[in-house]
Order: C-alpha cells, then sequence, then structure tokens
C-alpha cells in the first residue's frame, strides 16, 4: 500500500483556473499529490476545461483536490506550515530562502504544508502570521513577480530536491544497435564508394577509413542508421556509374 502524501500545497482564494491546473501539473511531476483549495473564486475551478488542459495529464491531482471555506479546514492534520510571500513581513514567522529552510527540515516525518496566497493579493497578514516560516524565493530584486503556478513549481522542486530529488534515468543502450559485422560491412561499402568518387587514393589511404570507424564507434549506430548510410554509398556509387557511362 503506498503512503500517504507527507506533503500539502494550498492555495488560497485562487482565481484562475488555469492556475489551478498548472499548479497541479507542478506538484505531479514533482511526486506529490496533495492539493486544497482555500475559498477559491469559482468552486469548481479543478473541474474547468482550462484547469484541465493546464494539467497536462495531472488530471488525477485534480480529481483529488480538497475545496474547503477556511484556511483552518485545509490545515487539519498539518504539522509545519510554510507561507511563500515575496516580500518579508515586519511582524511574523522569519523569513528563509527555500534550501535555506528545507535543509532543516528534510528528511522528516512531519506533514508539511505549502501555503499560497492568491494571484492578484498574496497572502493575507494573519494567514502568514499562522505559520512557522515564510519562504522568499530569491529572485531578482526589482522584477520579483511570479505566476502562482511557477512558484509552486519553484517550491515543489526544491522540496524534492531536499526529500532526496529522483534520479536523472541515463541513456540506455539500444537493442538495436548495429553490430560489429555491420559496421565493418558499412565501411567497406564507403571505403569502395570513396574510391569511387576519388575521395580516397587506396594508393596512398592515410588514416581516413580507420577515422571513419572511430567515427562510427562513437556514434553508436543502429542497424537501422546502418541501413541508411550504406543506401547513400549505393545512390552515390550509382551516380558514379551513370557519369562514366556518358564520358
Amino acid at each position: 500500500m503506498t503512503a500517504p502524501d507527507p506533503t500539502r500545497f494550498i492555495l488560497i482564494g485562487t482565481s484562475h483556473p488555469g492556475n489551478v491546473g498548472a499548479a497541479a501539473r507542478a506538484i505531479k511531476v514533482m511526486g506529490f499529490s496533495e492539493l486544497w483549495l482555500v475559498a477559491p473564486r469559482d468552486r469548481e475551478a479543478a473541474t474547468r476545461d482550462e484547469a484541465v488542459a493546464m494539467a497536462s495529464g495531472a488530471t488525477d491531482v485534480l480529481a483529488a483536490a480538497r475545496v474547503v471555506d477556511t484556511l483552518a479546514e485545509a490545515l487539519d492534520g498539518v504539522d509545519y506550515l510554510c507561507a511563500t510571500a515575496m516580500t518579508p513581513r515586519d511582524f511574523g514567522p522569519p523569513t528563509f530562502a527555500p534550501r535555506e529552510l528545507f535543509a532543516t527540515l528534510a528528511p522528516s516525518t512531519q506533514r508539511v504544508a505549502f501555503l499560497f496566497g492568491s494571484e492578484r493579493f498574496g497572502m493575507a497578514n494573519e494567514d502568514v502570521y499562522r505559520c512557522h516560516a515564510c519562504l522568499s524565493i530569491p529572485t531578482r530584486a526589482d522584477y520579483g513577480s511570479l505566476n502562482l503556478s511557477q512558484a509552486v513549481q519553484l517550491i515543489a522542486y526544491d522540496w524534492r530536491e531536499a526529500l532526496g530529488g529522483f534520479a536523472v534515468q541515463p541513456r540506455t543502450t539500444d537493442p538495436t544497435l548495429a553490430d560489429a559485422a555491420s559496421v565493418q560491412g558499412l565501411l567497406e561499402h564507403w571505403q569502395r564508394t570513396l574510391v569511387e568518387i576519388g575521395f580516397l587514393d587506396p594508393a596512398a589511404p592515410k588514416k581516413l577509413m580507420p577515422r571513419l570507424n572511430q567515427l562510427i564507434n562513437r556514434a553508436q549506430l543502429s542497424r537501422e542508421e546502418v541501413d541508411i548510410l550504406r543506401g547513400i554509398a549505393r545512390y552515390v556509387g550509382q551516380g558514379v556509374g551513370k557519369g562514366k557511362a556518358h564520358d
């Protein structure tokens, strides 16, 4: 059985369904699933076509989104609250850059919630005062405006990284890579063609073919790519034959 998501993303007074959908996508790609909407302007925002379109496949997060009337309801079961605000308050919880705070929180068994204010007005002071910490995303000093879903994405990314992150998937070996015999057949085919067009002098080949061999090895050609290159060599050779026929 999958353990419940210990992280909650709470949007307060959200105005636009598109931002709800984009926020759902932002948290899903970082492996989170709990989205709560507190007194949204449109209580059906998560079901609107714009939200579904912006979620881009994160419709499971939208379908499970909780809509409540008050912040107190959305905080049920939460242990640690983080407000998000660009401008620090004169009074209230201490302000941190996300990574600075997250380094002290993770790994943690606490249920953590991230609160985001409305697109137009941000977070109300009384909501910020309820939090243990305030997060301020480091931005350019004279232009720090972030779209709501962008802020959600940045916080979700930094929190996931603090929790251990996701491994970058390495490139896997293509099972259809050309074998050594196919590569040598390609080289022999191109050697004949290069001699025919006068690019390779058999009497003084220098290191052209070994260099081509190294190039092909680095490229790790597939069987299909070998066939394409042999087809080109065949076409070039046919062109040379036609030219000789007209001489």
